[in-house]
């Protein structure tokens, strides 16, 4: 017989090698079925469905400096998180590291995406199943806001509005938004409550502000969203374990944080602190700002997610409720660092305000939640160790 390249079963065979081919057969079925149980089958992945006693966050601006700390924070507690950002402001490395500490399948995905892009930001949601937002994601310089106000208000308002549509297309239900006390202006009454009027006087706060409004009409006519706002001051330290820091591009170096511009004058990066404005009608002729430390700030947002209740919309003021001048936090600074860092006092900076500072009373009592790290030099001096064993950021790593 003319050979086929196939093989044929022989009932004359010996019995004992047809159950050794219902056994195969028995075994391939199973293993199918197992196959098809497994994430990454067909294309889905453990991303992509809901699961009991697992909450999926999506952390938009994971890569970013707080958004960073958010996303350890998560995935310490357990929480499964996908990190969106598009990298235009925050770090690689960051997400890196945060890849080597939870390495296990379904704990961490990253996406590089524009939040920008409704096609894009409608596919996000349709190929993952989050149970939650934490919307971090934002250009957050004063400074830049009062020289690219429309780059803001695209950024911020439009980007915001496009996550919510997601979510509402999708079934999204829970929202962390990430505020900040820009929205309030320069009130004239210290310190500032959540019902003190907001009178933003910056593009940034602006912007948040239109951001924070749309959530509210929003939620007004749907009673099964649960959302929580944060507002909050001014974010300075680092993970106490030193895996993760404050990384900003050097372009933007001038519009930063002032933690970091003191960091760079005692690295010798630049040749000095530039103090922009001494004539405010404050103590000392410095800003007073209310500095809260990244560990804080972020358990803040945890019990935020914890708390968050359907048809409810929580409005938190996340401070320590002390202000510390500029004059202060650079005296701070140098002791924190050893270095008696080059002094250079100019005339204010468009858009800053005088004096601003929290009255946390609501958020200690709703969410049982207080600022622990409150030490200015302390954060300060944990903030600075990672400075200096990564000073080139986290290219240095």
């Amino acid at each position: 017989m003319k050979e086929t390249g196939m093989e044929y079963f022989d009932a004359r065979r010996k019995p004992h090698n047809v159950g050794k081919v219902i056994a195969a057969l028995v075994l391939t079925t199973l293993c199918i079925f197992v196959l098809k149980q497994s994430p990454g089958f067909g294309g889905s992945s453990v991303f992509s469905r809901h699961e009991p006693g697992v909450t999926h966050v999506l952390v938009t601006g994971g890569a970013g400096y707080i958004g960073s700390h958010a996303s350890l924070r998560l995935l310490k507690d357990n929480y499964r998180v996908t990190i969106v950002d598009n990298l235009s402001r925050g770090n690689m490395g960051a997400v890196k590291v945060l890849q080597e500490l939870f390495p296990q399948p379904g704990r961490l995905q990253f996406i590089y995406a524009d939040l920008g892009d409704q096609k894009t930001v409608n596919k996000i949601f349709a190929e993952n199943a989050f149970d939650a937002v934490m919307h971090f994601a934002a250009v957050a310089y004063v400074g830049e806001s009062t020289l690219e106000p429309l780059r803001y208000y695209h950024n911020i308002t439009s980007n915001t509005l496009l996550i919510l549509e997601a979510m509402v297309s999708h079934g999204v239900k829970t929202l962390i938004y990430s505020s900040t006390c820009a929205t309030y202006g320069e009130p004239e009454k210290m310190p500032i409550v959540e019902t003190t009027r907001q009178l933003p006087i910056n593009p940034y706060g602006k912007a948040k502000k239109m951001a924070e409004d749309i959530i509210l009409d929003f939620t007004k006519g749907r009673k099964d969203m649960a959302v929580m706002i944060l507002r909050y001051f001014n974010v300075i330290g680092s993970d106490p374990e030193g895996r993760l820091g404050e990384a900003p591009r050097p372009e933007l170096r001038e519009h930063g944080r002032i933690s970091g511009a003191c960091f760079d004058a005692a690295l010798g990066i630049i040749p000095g602190l530039k103090v922009k404005g001494t004539d405010y009608p404050t103590t000392d002729g410095t800003c007073i700002r209310d500095y809260i430390d990244v560990t804080d700030l972020v358990d803040a947002h945890v019990k935020a997610l914890n708390k968050a209740e359907p048809n409810k919309v929580g409005i938190y003021n996340v401070g320590t409720g002390r202000g510390r001048s500029v004059k202060e936090f650079v005296d701070a600074c140098k002791k924190a660092t050893g270095v008696n860092i080059k002094i250079e006092y100019l005339s204010r900076r468009p858009g800053d305000y005088a004096e601003v500072y929290s009255d946390p009373t609501k958020i200690n009592t709703e969410l049982n939640w207080t600022a622990q790290y409150t030490d200015l030099k302390e954060s300060l001096s944990v903030a600075w160790r990672w400075q200096k064993s990564h000073p080139r950021g986290y290219g240095s790593n």
